[in-house]
């Protein structure tokens, strides 16, 4: 997820094929039952409570501040984008193991990278638990705005990234992993209004591997899943599906990519608002 690129100069050919296959804050310790959020008025429901999951904030997994004040951008991002670490398929699905996914992971992007904070907004680990990523994420769904991170060059001021623990190039995700991938995108689908089609790979919009040829495989599985989700539990979204220049590029994936842990394709780009600070 290092080096920076310009959309001006990349080569985005349209593959029809892969288009087809379309709170609290950091200050207060411990997880967030997120389903006691306010409802957003452009979406409805017939449900009290949505049944949505449990986040555990940073200071839960004991984040270091960031060096600086992530940006902000009004409204709603247009993409959820589906990430993997690119780390081992871990066994330990404790949440000391997703506590310590999360510190490592902002340790790279701070350390190595030089960025302000952790890249991406939520991390999912093997075990399935969730976890805030860069400052601010949580609040910024409360709050009906976007957090500006730093995990897919060209877009991060209009695309919010869910790290999932894992390489998924060859072997599919754990069954409380994608459960809670599904809650996840539910829960921001519903919040943003955004519609199903809006969920991503970092594929689509970057030339890389990520999320691994398995899991970018069963994006419209998760798709049909939280629609699913989101309509057993009476929610509607009323948000129009992706068109025009809303849908992604579709770049040509890489035959051959480096794998380096925390290292997944093109995280910040030239054209990113956030560019000198990622």
């Amino acid at each position: 997820m290092d080096g920076k690129m310009s959309r001006d100069n990349e080569n985005r050919p349209h593959l029809l094929s892969r288009r087809g296959m379309l709170l609290t804050s950091a200050g207060t310790a411990g997880a967030v039952a997120l389903g006691g959020l306010a409802s957003p008025a452009h979406a409805r429901t017939s449900a009290t409570s949505a049944p949505f999951p449990t986040i555990h904030n940073r200071s839960a997994w004991n984040a270091r501040a960031p060096r600086s004040t992530p940006g902000t951008v009004s409204g709603a991002p247009t993409y959820i984008v589906v990430h993997h670490t690119a780390t081992a398929n871990q066994t330990d699905y404790t949440l000391a193991r997703a506590y310590s996914l999360s510190r490592g992971i902002q340790n790279w992007h701070m350390d190595n990278n030089g960025w302000i904070d952790s890249g991406q907004q939520y991390t999912i680990s093997r075990g399935g638990h969730i976890m805030e990523g860069r400052s601010g994420s949580l609040l910024a769904v409360d709050g009906g705005y976007h957090l500006v991170g730093t995990h897919v060059a060209n877009y991060n001021g209009v695309a919010v990234g869910i790290e999932n623990e894992g390489t998924y190039t060859s072997t599919s995700p754990t069954n409380a992993l994608w459960s809670s991938l599904i809650e996840t995108c539910a829960w921001l689908c519903y919040h943003y209004n955004r519609p199903t089609s809006a969920i991503v790979g970092h594929r689509d919009l970057q030339s890389t591997q990520c999320p691994g040829d398995r899991l970018y495989s069963m994006l419209p599985t998760l798709r049909s899943d939280v629609g699913n989700f989101l309509s057993s539990n009476n929610m509607e979204l009323t948000a129009p599906e992706l068109s025009g220049s809303q849908i992604p590029p579709y770049p040509e994936v890489p035959a051959d990519e480096p794998v380096t842990a925390y290292e997944h394709g093109p995280a910040l780009g030239t054209d990113d608002i956030n560019a000198h600070e990622g």
